[in-house]
């Protein structure tokens, strides 16, 4: 039971890599594959149909009873070369380009890192918090190179290595990702690049010339002589067009080659300002992509892996689904200084393409159309004592009424004084009309003014 629970299986099979392998592990491909038929497709085709014309115009040479053997040389170069140029390209796409085995848990911190060096949080649901250097410095013939760490692999790169967005692994001395190869470009596979480039470019002259020279030859006008042999016009057009292209790649690829230099490296500009550490000089430089030897692959696709290891990665890959929380939680580098916070950690990867300010603003706004939903007076009257100058509906309504009451009444009052007076007093027996208090004034003068004999006489 112990045994059938443990059963081993290869580790290509369960390799997190977007890596497609064949042949149990042995050829390893990139996951745009499909394009490695289109290239083989855009080679085959034209050298066959080369090989075609030249197996005619042999048999023609025959009928004429002309030297025909400088042809069959010509057709076997030509052969020669369509076969180096399709192997070279199976090479390249087919191989190892020197993936870097992944780790399953962190590295330990080193104690010697300085305190005011930028850092991140590597957390897991099994791991305690760890703090981890984002770069670490390395002397690389006298000068100081930075290696990053990578949050998909958990390891500190070697130097000139990258991660490829594409394949999703580390590789050594990476290049860039040819989308032609379908595969990585690295230390293990670029000399087999440049050869399979060097030879596209060769091929294309040869088919050109070869060709052409046989146009030149014929007797009349070089026009007619295309128009009467179309497969041979079409072939030098389509040869000159591929020239342009693969040619461009052999002479810039020479350049790398002589100054040391990778093409990621090279389109960042990484030595315009500082000098290049691994350049030893241009014969150097050709002798180490050429003639030294290969190094073996770091991993063992073939090799067995037990089910325990293989939870292991599970849970330490940051694409797992059961692990959703703890890559929440973990801080990204591989965008450099990018998201680094001011307090020298980085923005997790998972909120490094969120827009935060439009979020808390949707999320305001949702919840005040919900508050007035369920009580516009309420929320208004809130507002009103957030911010004193926000003038509300409620207040605006209560204000625009007693505007339209003082209005009408003192059209009222001017219209007919002493009717608007009683009716303030019918409404009011409080305020004093100018008529009652005119009356009582009346009544208070005559009194004051009355005869004094009548009141003698009264007396």
């Amino acid at each position: 039971m112990d045994q059938e629970k443990s059963k081993p299986i290869r580790l290509y099979q369960v390799w997190k890599g977007s890596n497609r392998f064949l042949c149990g592990g042995r050829l390893i491909f990139g996951p745009d594959v499909a394009s490695l038929f289109l290239s083989t497709f855009l080679i085959a085709v034209p050298t066959i149909a080369f090989c075609v014309r030249v197996l005619l115009i042999i048999k023609q040479r025959i009928k004429e009873n002309k030297d025909a053997i400088p042809w069959y040389s010509v057709l076997t170069v030509g052969i020669v070369l369509t076969v180096l140029d399709i192997l070279f390209l199976f090479l390249t796409s087919s191989r190892d380009p020197g993936i870097i085995s992944r780790n399953t848990t962190p590295p330990e911190c080193d104690e010697t890192v300085e305190i005011n060096t930028p850092s991140i949080e590597w957390v897991n649901g099994r791991t305690p918090h760890m703090k981890l250097p984002r770069t670490k410095d390395v002397v690389v013939n006298g000068h100081t190179v930075k290696m990053k760490y990578c949050d998909t692999c958990l390891l500190y790169r070697p130097p000139r290595a990258s991660h490829c967005s594409i394949c999703n692994n580390c590789v050594q001395r990476f290049d860039h990702h040819c989308p032609w190869v379908g595969q990585c470009i690295g230390i293990r596979n670029y000399r087999f690049f440049y050869m399979f480039v060097s030879t596209s470019t060769i091929l294309c002259i040869y088919v050109f010339v070869v060709l052409w020279v046989n146009i030149l030859c014929q007797k009349g006008s070089k026009w007619k002589a295309m128009l009467g042999d179309v497969l041979s016009a079409v072939l030098i057009v389509y040869c000159f067009i591929a020239f342009w292209f693969v040619g461009g790649l052999t002479v810039f690829h020479f350049y790398l080659i002589s100054t040391n230099q990778t093409t990621y490296e090279n389109f960042r500009y990484r030595y315009a300002r500082k000098e290049n550490p691994y350049n030893r000089g241009m014969i150097k430089n050709l002798k180490e992509v050429f003639f030294s030897k290969v190094p073996p692959s770091m991993i063992d696709f073939r090799a067995y892996v037990l089910e325990e290891q293989i939870m292991v990665m599970e849970a330490t890959d940051p694409t797992f689904i059961g692990s959703i929380a703890s890559s929440m939680e973990k801080n990204d580098i591989e965008m450099g200084d990018e998201f680094v916070l001011d307090n020298g950690a980085s923005l997790p990867e998972i909120f490094q393409n969120l827009e935060f300010e439009g979020i808390e603003d949707n999320m305001k706004q949702r919840e005040e159309n919900e508050r007035y939903d369920s009580s516009p007076f309420l929320f208004l009257a809130e507002q009103e004592l957030k911010d004193p100058e926000i003038i509300s509906p409620i207040k605006v309504g209560r204000n625009s009424e007693k505007n339209m009451k003082q209005q009408a009444e003192n059209e009222r009052s001017d219209f007919s004084p002493a009717l608007f007076s009683a009716e303030q007093e019918l409404k009011d027996s409080v305020i004093i009309s100018p008529i009652k208090v005119g009356g009582n004034a009346e009544e208070k003068h005559d009194e004051a003014t009355s005869d004094p004999p009548i009141a003698s006489v009264q007396a």
